[in-house]
Order: C-alpha cells, then sequence, then structure tokens
C-alpha cells in the first residue's frame, strides 16, 4: 500500500514526526481554511500602512533588478559529532548534544512498514502504528498519557509508515526523566487496549467511504496502483473487509515481530550531555531483551505489473478533470538522480518550468501543471506529471504536456535553464541541513536505508557538474512515453475531443468501495448479538446517548467557549473561540487570535465580518462556512428537525448526512455507547481538504453529554487541539444580540 513516502530529500524522519490523526469539534466553526481566511484579512489591514510608506519614499532611486543581484556562495554543509554506541541488547543510539534551546528530542526508528501488511488485513501495520501510543502502556491508559504529557508540555507519538516504524518524544529538558520513561514505556511494552483499536478502525472506515469524495485524491491513489499493480504491497489499499479481519492477536503479532532493539535506531538530539545520557537510556533499556530473526527486505518493486494506457475514473459532480501521468521512477541511489532530479525541475519545476509557461500561461489550458522525478530510498519512486483542467480542455492538455515531453527529449535545454535549476536544487537541499536536528535526521535516514554518510557531498557534486547534454540523455533513457500510465478523473461527457483520439486504450477505473461481507439471516447465532442499526436507527441511537431525542429537541440556544491549539505555522497559534448558535437559525462565532479579534456573524442568508480591517458584509465563501456550521450542529442534526436532511447507511458505524445544499459530512458512532466517535468532511470552499475531528472527554450539562476535547487533522496530519472550557445551554440569547456589531 503505497502511503505518502517521503519525497525524493525528505527523511522520513520528517514523516515520523507527523502525528497519525484524529480531528476537531466542540466548537465546529474552526477549520483549515478559517485560519488562512483569517491571516488574509489581518495581511489585508497591513496593506494601506504598506502603501503609505512606499509612497513616502517615492522619491527614493529605483533599486537594481533582482537579475543584478550578486550572493555569496552557500556555506558549506558542517556534519556535526554525533556520538554514536550500541547497547548490548543491539538497540543503535546516536546522540547529539546541541545546546541553544532547552529542549530534548528522539526518534526510534523501526524496521518495518505497511509494505509487510498480509494481503487479506491490509491496514495491519498502520493500526499497530497508531495504537502502539494511543492504546496506552501496561500501567497508564492513552487518555491518561494524553494528559500528563499535556500538562508537562511534553509529547509521545507512534506511526507506521510505507518502509519505516516511529516512536518519537520533545519534552524541555527539565522533563527529560520522565518522558523518557514514558516513551520507554510506550515501546517496550503497549498495551493495545479493545477499545481504542475499535476506535481506528472505525476511523480508517470513514476515511474509507470518503475516499472517493475528491477527484485529486482519486487520481493519485489510482495512478499509484496502476503503476505499482494493484495487487503488490505497493498498489493496494485498505477496505472494509480488510480492516474487519484485523484483530487485537494480529496487533500484538505485527509488533512483536519488528519492535525488537536489535531492529531499532535512536537518535536523541538536545540540551543534554551526551555521556549522562548515554548511561540513563543503557540503564533504562537494560531489561529489554526481546528478540526476533531479523527482518527480511521489503517487496521488490515489479515494472511488468504496470498498466500503461489511459485510465478514466468517472465523477459527474466536477466540472474539471484531475489528471496524472508518468510510470516508473528510480532510487536515490541511481548514478543519473542529479541529472534527472535537474531535469523535471526544468520540465515543471515551477512558475519559469516548461510545463507551466507553457499549458498553464501560453495556452491557458490547466489550472495547475507540474512534474517531478520520484526517487525513494529503497525502491523505485514515481515519475509523474499533475495536472488539473476544465472538463472541455481535458484531450487538449494531455497533448500539450506529450508535446513538451518530446521536445524535453529531443533538443538540449538552454544555458539559463539548466542554471536555474541546478540553484533551485541545490538551494532547496541545502536546507535540510540547516540546524544541528535536521542533520541528525538526515544522518539516521542514510543509516537506516544504508547510505553512506557522505551522500549529501556526493549529491551536491554530482548536481554540479551536470550539463545540458546530460539532461538530454536522461530524458531520452529514462522518459519512456510509451509506458505512460495516464489517470483521468472528471466527466467524459464534457471532455469535448474524445480521449480516444491520443491513439492509446482507453479502460474505465472502478471506483466502487467493496461493503464486507455480510451474515445472512440464517447465520446468526444466539451468541452473535443484535444486528447493527442501519442510518435513522443508528442516529436515534446517538441521540439517545446524548440525553434523548426529547432534550436535545428543547435546546433553544447554546453558548460554548473553547480553546485551540494550532499547528498553523513556527510555534503554532493559539486561539480563544466562543461560539454562539440560536434554534431559529442564528450564528456568531468570536475568535481572539494573537493579532487581534475575528468575528462573524449570520443568519443564514447574510451577516458581517468583523477583523482588525473594520466590518464587511460577510463574503460569499464564509457565508457557505457558516451555513456549514449549522449544519453541523448537534441539535437540529440529531433530532431530525431539518426535512432536506438525508440520512444514508456506509456501513461498519458510519452514517453519511446531506442536505440539498450540498453539505455533507460523515459520522463514525460507538456501537457500544451510541456517542460519535469522530465526523469527518470537507468544508465548502476548501480545495480537497479532509477534516477529520475525534471526540473524547463526554460531559454533561443540562442532561446533555457534550466532548469537551477534539482532536483536529487535515489530510490525515494534526491539525489542532480543542478543549472546551465552557459550555451553556438556554440562557435566553436573541437574535438581536447575535447580530450586534463590535
Amino acid at each position: 500500500m503505497k502511503s505518502s513516502p517521503p519525497n525524493s530529500h525528505q527523511p522520513i524522519v520528517a514523516h515520523a514526526l507527523v502525528r497519525a490523526g484524529q480531528s476537531q469539534r466542540i466548537g465546529q466553526a474552526l477549520s483549515p481554511d478559517k485560519v488562512i481566511h483569517w491571516l488574509m484579512l489581518v495581511v489585508g489591514a497591513l496593506v494601506p500602512t504598506l502603501v503609505l510608506v512606499l509612497t513616502s519614499q517615492a522619491q527614493t532611486p529605483i533599486p537594481p533588478s533582482y537579475k543584478d543581484l550578486k550572493y555569496p556562495p552557500l556555506r558549506e554543509i558542517q556534519i556535526p559529532k554525533v556520538e554514536e554506541s550500541t547497547l548490548p541488547n543491539g538497540l543503535k543510539i546516536y546522540l547529539l548534544e546541541n545546546h541553544e534551546l532547552p529542549l530534548v528530542r528522539g526518534l526510534a526508528l523501526v524496521r518495518t512498514g505497511n509494505l509487510f501488511d498480509p494481503a487479506d488485513k491490509v491496514g495491519l501495520a498502520s493500526v499497530t502504528g497508531s495504537l502502539i501510543r494511543s492504546g496506552g502502556t501496561t500501567a497508564k491508559s492513552g487518555d491518561q498519557l494524553d494528559e500528563e504529557l499535556e500538562n508537562i508540555a511534553a509529547s509521545v507519538e507512534s506511526q507506521i509508515g510505507e518502509s519505516y516504524g516511529s516512536v518519537s518524544f520533545s519534552t524541555l529538558k527539565e522533563r527529560t526523566d520522565e518522558v523518557l520513561t514514558t516513551f520507554h514505556d510506550v515501546l517496550t511494552s503497549p498495551a493495545f487496549r479493545e477499545d481504542r483499536l475499535d476506535l481506528i478502525k472505525t476511523q480508517l472506515r470513514s476515511g474509507i467511504a470518503r475516499r472517493n469524495d475528491d477527484a485529486h485524491g482519486i487520481s493519485e491513489r489510482e495512478f499509484d496502483s496502476l503503476v505499482y499493480g494493484p495487487k503488490t504491497s505497493y498498489g493496494w489499499q485498505e477496505e472494509y473487509a480488510t480492516l474487519d479481519n484485523i484483530k487485537r492477536d494480529d496487533v500484538i503479532k505485527f509488533y512483536q515481530r519488528y519492535y525488537f532493539p536489535a531492529n531499532i535506531i535512536l537518535a536523541v538530539q538536545g540540551d543534554f550531555s551526551a555521556p549522562e545520557l548515554k548511561a540513563k537510556l543503557e540503564k533504562l533499556f537494560a531489561s529489554w531483551n526481546a528478540s526476533q530473526p531479523a527482518v527480511p527486505a521489503f517487496p521488490p518493486v515489479d515494472p511488468k505489473l504496470s498498466a500503461p494506457g489511459i485510465h478514466v475514473a468517472t465523477k459527474t459532480d466536477v466540472t474539471q478533470t484531475s489528471l496524472v501521468l508518468g510510470h516508473l521512477g528510480g532510487e536515490l541511489k541511481d548514478k543519473d538522480y542529479p541529472a534527472l532530479e535537474v531535469m523535471s525541475d526544468i520540465l515543471g519545476g515551477g512558475f519559469q518550468s516548461r510545463l507551466f509557461q507553457k499549458v498553464r500561461t501560453q495556452l491557458g489550458y490547466a489550472y495547475e501543471v507540474s512534474a517531478s522525478w520520484g526517487a525513494d530510498y529503497d525502491h523505485p519512486g514515481l515519475f509523474q506529471i499533475a495536472s488539473s483542467t476544465k472538463s472541455a480542455s481535458t484531450t487538449e492538455t494531455l497533448k500539450a504536456i506529450r508535446a513538451e515531453v518530446d521536445r524535453i527529449r529531443t533538443s538540449e535545454v538552454t544555458a539559463e535553464e539548466l542554471e536555474s535549476a541546478k540553484q533551485t536544487v541545490i538551494n532547496g537541499f541545502i536546507f535540510n541541513f540547516d540546524t544541528p536536528s535536521k542533520t541528525l535526521n538526515r544522518l539516521l535516514t542514510y543509516r537506516y536505508y544504508g547510505y553512506p554518510d557522505d551522500f549529501i557531498f556526493q549529491y551536491q557534486k554530482a548536481i554540479q557538474q551536470v550539463t545540458r547534454a546530460d539532461i538530454l540523455r536522461v530524458a531520452k533513457e529514462y522518459i519512456d512515453p510509451a509506458k505512460f500510465v495516464v489517470v483521468a478523473v472528471g466527466n467524459p461527457k464534457d471532455f469535448g475531443t474524445p480521449l480516444t483520439s491520443l491513439g492509446l486504450p482507453v479502460s474505465d477505473i472502478d471506483l466502487t468501495i467493496p461493503q464486507p461481507k455480510r451474515a445472512t439471516a440464517a447465520a446468526p447465532t444466539a451468541a452473535a448479538g443484535p444486528p447493527q442499526p442501519k442510518g435513522a436507527a443508528l442516529l436515534a441511537k446517538m441521540a439517545q446517548a446524548m440525553g434523548g431525542a426529547a432534550k436535545l429537541a428543547s435546546v433553544k440556544d447554546l453558548t460554548e467557549k473553547a480553546e485551540l491549539n494550532l499547528e498553523a505555522g513556527p510555534g503554532g497559534l493559539k486561539v480563544s473561540q466562543t461560539e454562539f448558535w440560536i434554534a431559529s437559525g442564528h450564528y456568531r462565532e468570536e475568535n481572539v487570535l494573537p493579532f487581534g479579534k475575528v468575528l462573524s456573524y449570520s443568519d443564514g442568508k447574510t451577516g458581517w465580518v468583523s477583523s482588525p480591517q473594520g466590518v464587511t458584509p460577510i463574503p460569499e465563501p464564509e457565508l457557505k462556512q457558516v451555513t456549514f456550521e449549522m449544519f453541523r450542529m448537534w441539535f437540529p442534526m440529531l433530532t431530525g428537525s431539518d426535512p432536506n436532511r438525508t440520512i444514508q447507511d456506509e456501513a461498519n458505524g458510519v452514517i453519511r448526512l446531506s442536505d440539498k445544499s450540498g453539505n455533507f459530512l460523515l459520522l463514525s458512532i460507538d456501537p457500544a455507547t451510541g456517542l460519535p466517535l469522530s465526523e469527518s468532511y470537507a468544508e465548502p470552499g476548501s480545495t480537497g481538504s479532509d477534516v477529520t475531528e475525534t471526540y473524547a472527554d463526554w460531559q454533561e450539562t443540562n442532561g446533555v453529554k457534550l466532548p469537551r476535547k477534539v482532536t483536529i487533522t487535515q489530510n490525515g496530519k494534526h491539525f489542532a487541539d480543542v478543549k472546551v472550557t465552557s459550555v451553556m445551554l438556554d440562557q435566553g440569547l436573541t437574535p438581536e444580540q447575535l447580530s450586534k456589531k463590535p
């Protein structure tokens, strides 16, 4: 199963530190798109000041062109001294002192990955990676670990990706000893609690139910599968049936097979004394003597499994076509990889690239277009060209892309193109080594995949030596249009010129999501338990668990306060949020950010927004977001008060709610308690962003249960944590109060 692997220059460490996703709710109004909107409002407020400054300096001489600027050469990469040792149990340790900040961070890399998933249990590695941390240890539950770590501004996380597993920690210097103990317990004695296993599987089922919502996501997924082969671990994907096959014993066995000292590299960097920390680690891990046979190599990639030709996934609810085309790429250690990297930058690496200038700027076919020569550390990556275009210009866009591919394979690039691309590649790569911690991460990645420590220097030298003749040679040798796999996701009726005119075989992609096999009416036994409720019945069970339909229907207004910690940039972003809702359809949201207040109000038809720039009528995108928030509000959702809503069963405790305005969401419900586990949606106006909110800490207010903790993920990556500090019901709010402008 092809999971977002490291890109050609990104160490797996960066991916390993990403929390493997839960979600948001509570305030229900904050989203990744809104954070961007707020930031734009604040920047807009600064524009008049900037204009005044520029005007006051109107007599200043015109500065020289950027082309006239001279820059000093880049500093040489300095490899810091890393203390290396191996414990008697086989655990390899790398220590790097870095006293710039009073922080300590560590990462254990485990030789494993979802490439080792059994064919009938795809998803086992991912489930295991999440459960190692969220399932708690033999001494403490996941919730207890959450609370303890949050109280000391520390973290311990775990995950398993395509070809690595990881357990990481981060802490303030003075908390190092206690966080190391927690890290040790999570790594060596996870408990794999059954309730958390069920929660993770439910969240993954929600992802399966929504996997055809985003056209771009479909094109990327199907391209991977068609190039690598859908029956290999590089190309298959999780299904309801494979998740249903995963049991707790499977998770335990998977963990035991790969999580043993001799199969792990542990790197720690930060404000500590290396000899002292080494002694602590030796003592801490002295009793961990688990052992297993050496882990085998990952399965090889078979080029013969690729399926050249045009493959169309019909999606009638879009007006654009998402395109991905290409074939197998290579590995980072390939002798020609540096030239291929420069070549792909010239072809489609940015605004100055050939594809962008021709297909996007001159012809105006594509909204976006890019190319990359994908290379992985231990198996071929993917060479791919991605684009999105109006449905009517689908075939013309493919023709234009092919023309640029042919051009770079038949004539040399210009000297200016070559120099610009070489500088782009070198200048971008250097920032992977601009801090000691990044350098340690890179060294750890090289060791993990068996690359020499000086690989970076070899790569730099090779980039500098790339010539125009090299670009032409590798383009001819490595890019083969006859092997192109082309995936088009859109509505074929709107394509204009048919794809068959391209002279390639055209086939359909079946986007049907296989449903799990269900027991027949005669199959259940006395011990089988009651059947899973469907659709409206499941929603009714949820309403009962949250206080009962009658109680929920009687709620006239809500006031909810929350504190949000967002990973919206360096250092994160803290937001205080207050949400007001009236059953008659009025909604107000007040957000206090470090740079000021952002307020919004709507009655569902009109409204206003207040920011540091002033008060303005609510823009159409913001109005859609507000109406979506009211669509998601618990009380009308659970009481069935809106006749325009549709309830659809998605199987396995997941239901889909939608309305005639195009709003929809997926609810995953705990079959044991009836309470919501998570909620997933694509917010109106978003650009393919999938948001999931996971709920915890349910508390009662006036007979109604609501969650007090919410975790938000965007596209599978941790985005924010929400802590509800106050919930008040039926305070007598009036539309006049909510609509009052600041």
